[in-house]
């Protein structure tokens, strides 16, 4: 049975064909625009109603909105910044170039030189000479009243999300301005911005399950990176004293809320700084971040406030536990496996008490921690990369940024001991060999770079994409991730 051609097939097809009579006659390859859209709309904001300038102006971008009134044709340009009005006036552009624009369609790319003019409603406009169509577009645009609202569509199809979702294009501008500012912030620091490996032999520096891959030049198997920590601190040990890094990391775990397997991590290095400094810089920089992109450290985040001007609130692990569960917790009493199953943790036989008051941690405090809180103390058998206290050996000179029930930042000063560390990895390797997939390997050429000498240094983690969930107030990560990982389609 023969299938008959919906609407949009005839659309596409009258579209195709006005693409090949405009292939005829020759497309522009490029074309000079003077200004972008809210240019004029800063430059021209107390230019009266029904005024023409003498101010000619070239606009380009592509068409959002068309209404046709006989003799005027209104089209709206959106180009990065923002949007502006065509007034084409068949008797100012002559009858065939009125009949040639009168065939511009939604989603077309459009050149425009004219002079700057309002409406009579006071509308700001260009009123072009020339119009140019400089590509056009074979496919109609999504519902223009609706906008492109399916989640996946959204995900899968990210440039029809950017033309249809001004909020979109919010969140991805928003995004670059925030990466930008936390650049500043360790470059005003005198930190240096470097790049390490992504493709390893072994995936370090992180607890996590990595990606595996094989390098079939030297027939041997490889990791996507799941941290940059060991090769920057490899780096201060080399004598750059502070050093930061912005890039993609990779672990092989599940999609939710707040977790994508591919995301962007930013890892700083100080020599001769410990946690404590570590956390003063987190707090001026997460509240200087905030004035920087969005004017004020008062965000509302899904509904409710929270203020990132610090102090922020400081608490040990154990402190926040023991308020949590109402009773005293410490890593040497007895019966935590009984309190962790009476607050829903399964307890699996290769933890020890550190683990289980770590999980205890995550179940009954994390999702409760909305206002800035930084929880340190970390148990050393969590933290195999971090000194320890000096006040308690089965703890560590840790903390974790809390915001809204989510980890922001991770950090520690940093374990500079090559006997402890070897003592730490083989812990984390008897784990492995139990079954952990996320235990630590043992790196025996950090080892081996520790053993020259690595200076007092204070670590820095920070989530980059669940900064900018929080500073664009977005509940998802896949809205702030340009391209996040979906299944394939069909399965």
């Amino acid at each position: 049975m023969t299938q008959e051609p919906s609407d949009t097939d005839e659309l596409i097809a009258g579209r195709i064909d006005h693409y090949r009579r405009l292939q005829s006659s020759g497309l522009p390859t490029r074309f000079d625009r003077t200004h972008l859209a809210d240019e004029l709309h800063g430059g021209y904001r107390d230019l009266e109603a029904a005024t023409e300038t003498d101010d000619e102006v070239s606009v380009a971008g592509r068409v959002m909105l068309r209404r046709s009134f006989g003799k005027l044709l209104f089209l709206t340009l959106a180009d990065v910044s923002g949007t502006i009005q065509l007034f084409i006036d068949r008797s100012s552009v002559g009858e065939d170039v009125f009949a040639d624009v009168d065939e511009i369609d939604l989603g077309d790319w459009v050149g425009a030189v004219g002079i700057v003019m309002t409406t009579k409603k006071g509308e700001l406009s260009v009123k072009p000479g020339t119009v140019t169509i400089l590509q056009k577009s074979l496919r109609p645009l999504p519902d223009k009243w609706h906008g492109l609202t399916d989640v996946e569509a959204r995900s899968r199809q990210r440039y029809l999300d950017l033309i249809a979702n001004e909020s979109s294009r919010r969140v991805a501008l928003a995004r670059s301005g925030i990466i930008s500012e936390l650049r500043r912030q360790f470059e005003a620091r005198g930190y240096i911005e470097v790049e390490t490996p992504v493709l390893l032999s072994q995936a370090t520096g992180a607890t996590a399950r990595p990606f595996r891959t094989h390098h079939h030049a030297l027939d041997q198997d490889m990791y996507l990176r799941i941290a940059t920590e060991l090769y920057l601190k490899r780096l201060v040990i080399g004598g750059l004293e502070k050093v930061f890094e912005i890039g993609r990391i990779f672990r092989n775990e599940g999609i939710d809320s707040t977790h994508n397997p591919e995301f962007t991590m930013l890892e700083s290095y100080e020599a001769l700084a410990d946690y404590t400094d570590i956390m003063e810089m987190v707090e001026e920089m997460f509240s200087a971040v905030a004035r920087a992109t969005v004017g004020t450290t008062v965000l509302t985040y899904q509904g409710r406030t929270v203020d990132l001007e610090p102090p922020y609130r400081r608490v040990r692990m154990c402190e926040a536990v023991s308020e949590a569960v109402g009773e005293e917790v410490t890593l040497e009493r007895t019966g935590l496996e009984a309190l962790a199953s009476r607050h829903g943790v399964e307890v699996e036989l290769s933890w020890g008490p550190g683990r289980i008051v770590y999980e205890l941690f995550e179940a009954v405090v994390e999702p409760s921690l909305w206002d800035p809180t930084f929880v340190s103390h970390y148990p050393t058998e969590v933290s195999p990369l971090a000194a320890r206290s000096p006040d308690n050996p089965l703890l560590t000179e840790r903390f974790e940024l809390f915001i809204a029930g989510s980890e922001y930042a991770n950090a520690f000063t940093e374990l500079t001991d090559p006997i402890d560390q070897r003592t730490r990895f083989e812990a984390q390797a008897l784990a492995r060999e139990g079954g952990d997939d996320e235990a630590h390997p043992l790196d025996e050429d950090f080892l081996t770079a520790l053993e020259y000498g690595m200076p007092p240094t204070g670590g820095l983690g920070i989530g980059v994409d669940r900064l900018v969930m929080l500073l664009t107030d977005q509940a998802h990560i896949r809205e702030v991730i340009l391209f996040p990982t979906l299944r394939e389609r069909g399965t």
